[in-house]
């Protein structure tokens, strides 16, 4: 009962904190709603950043994956600190530039507003039936386990606890994102991202100073000893992240995931200025190095614990984070973790759930539905909408019980929109000649190649035959739908009298502004950032530190 009681108060904390800090912030109009009033500075944008993405899918599922494989599976961590700096560097100054609220506005820019609808489409349905439901699944498993929701509620079905803390998850998490915004979601999100940077570093120390006897650098030498194998920074074939698959694949999962994905990106399109967004940027990618900490060593601690090659009763890769949580923090401590816990499965649900209200809104709503729609109209439909989404993936996300590999099912689902969606960004921020059907059909046969490829038998038979890795297929697709669209442009380029954004800082700072103007709907020549635009000086040079260091990872631990 204690540990219940301390989940509550600190759950509760974070909660009556976060409306305190955001009660008197405008949250009617569109901008305030869905980009927090373009208000964040860099330390609440890397946290939000950061929290985002952290969440049980990264806490139960990567440290699943590293209980099975080792420290390979950090590549979807520390490459995630080189993606961030490219984002830093090319993408963030082009996308503020155009004072943008979602990727598929920006495509409606440099394409039309065909590619806009297509691309709010297939984000939407992603979202609605794939992510948002992992999420939810992948807390109720953690929070389960932590707080002993058998114990606590006398419950012994395992379906009715599932079903029970998904719809918890879910509510609590609604309300942050369906009636505080985004600056409601960023504020909770830095506040929780604390909290889980101390217990998540505590519970590795705590778990190294058991294997250790009391001494944690002990206990990781003797993990090291011990599990030598499981120290390699390049996996095998037999592993979930081959080393040549960081080429392909997993490197185009991690740049669309840091430089193009609605639900991470939109903190940063709220920055106040450039170069608060890239410092929040570089920030974030700088905690992502240090990540593995958090994020892959539990998972190594727990094998060293549980595997049955210890003698202990062999655990599920995905029961694995929980069982080492519940086994090493003190019992006073379990309530305020598990609260932790909470929050980032609240940040990650609410910030899709609030990025999924804003592709309705602004890319459905009032593009096609209502186009004369108020302010007012827009952030309500916005917030219908969101709480339809949330009951529905409440209502689904218990069906993903069974799945062997939660974070290995995440990736390979997010394979099927995130491949094509950038291939189309990418040629529109790297080309002028590439006209919008390039890019319409782009998205079209990107996504029906990649369902082929996973769900069509014949096809995945055919590359089970060949041997040709799931990632590399998506690194295949990515380069054939490069092709594709720039053979398009040869044929038949973009013509002169076509709408198309191009843009340089130089062109923009000189811009007039134009009062209600909306980038979409003026050439470039006639459109002046909303924000300060001058870039951090040091950006460059910390975006190359950065990068430097995660080749060194690499060759320490390959050696």
């Amino acid at each position: 009962m204690f540990t219940f009681l301390t989940f509550i108060f600190f759950t509760a904390l974070v909660g009556v904190l976060t409306y305190w800090i955001t009660r008197k912030r405008e949250i009617a109009s569109a901008d305030g709603y869905f980009l927090a009033g373009r208000s964040l500075g860099a330390g609440v944008i890397a946290g939000s950043l950061l929290l985002t993405n952290l969440s049980t899918e990264q806490l139960v599922g990567l440290n699943g994956a590293a209980y099975t494989d080792g420290l390979c599976v950090m590549a979807w961590e520390v490459v995630a600190g080189a993606s961030l700096v490219v984002m830093a560097i090319f993408f963030l100054p082009r996308y503020l530039s155009r004072g943008i609220a979602t990727i598929p506005e920006y495509l409606a820019g440099r394409f039309d507003g065909l590619t806009r609808s297509l691309t709010d489409g297939i984000f939407i349905l992603a979202y609605m039936l794939i992510l948002l439901p992992i999420i939810l699944y992948s807390g109720a498993i953690g929070l389960k386990e932590i707080l002993d929701l058998r114990g606590l509620t006398g419950i012994e079905s395992e379906t009715t606890l599932l079903w029970l803390s998904v719809w918890t998850i879910g509510i609590l998490g609604s309300i942050y994102a369906i009636f505080g915004g985004l600056r409601s979601v960023a504020i909770s999100d830095t506040l929780n991202g604390f909290g889980l940077l101390v217990g998540g570093l505590l519970i590795t120390y705590l778990g190294l100073q058991l294997v250790g006897d009391g001494d944690p650098w002990g206990g990781l030498r003797e993990l090291r000893a011990t599990h030598s194998d499981k120290f390699r920074s390049l996996g095998g074939d037999a592993s979930s992240v081959p080393w040549h698959t960081l080429f392909t694949g997993v490197l185009l999962l991690n740049l669309f995931y840091w430089t193009t994905n609605q639900q991470i990106i939109q903190r940063a399109f709220a920055a106040k200025t450039l170069a608060q967004g890239q410092q929040g940027v570089l920030l974030a990618a700088t905690f992502k190095i240090l990540a593995p900490l958090i994020l892959v060593l539990p998972g190594i601690i727990a094998f060293h614990l549980f595997s049955a090659e210890s003698g202990s009763s062999e655990v599920k890769p995905d029961q694995a984070y929980g069982r080492l949580v519940k086994l090493v923090l003190p019992e006073s401590l379990t309530g305020f973790f598990a609260a932790v816990m909470v929050g980032a499965i609240l940040s990650s649900f609410n910030s899709v759930l609030n990025s999924t209200a804003t592709l309705f809104s602004l890319g459905v709503y009032r593009n096609h539905l209502h186009p004369h729609a108020s302010d007012a109209e827009t952030v309500r439909a916005g917030k219908i909408f969101g709480t339809v989404i949330a009951l529905a993936a409440m209502s689904t996300a218990p069906l993903l019980a069974g799945q062997e590999s939660l974070f290995g099912y995440l990736q390979k689902m997010n394979g099927l929109y995130f491949i094509p969606i950038f291939a189309v960004v990418v040629m529109g921020l790297t080309t002028r000649h590439v006209p919008a059907i390039a890019a319409n059909l782009a998205l079209i046969l990107g996504v029906g190649l990649i369902a082929a490829g996973y769900f069509v038998p014949a096809p995945a038979r055919w590359l089970a035959e060949l041997g040709i890795h799931e990632f590399h297929f998506l690194g295949i697709v990515f380069l054939f739908l490069i092709n594709f669209m720039l053979a398009i442009g040869i044929v038949a380029p973009r013509r002169e009298t076509d709408r198309v954004i191009v843009h340089t800082e130089k062109e923009d700072s000189a811009l007039p502004a134009i009062a209600g103007a909306n980038s979409e709907s003026l050439p470039a020549a006639a459109y002046r950032p909303p924000i300060e635009m001058a870039p951090w000086p040091w950006a460059i040079p910390v975006g190359l530190m950065l990068a430097s260091i995660v080749i060194g990872i690499y060759i320490f631990f390959a050696i």
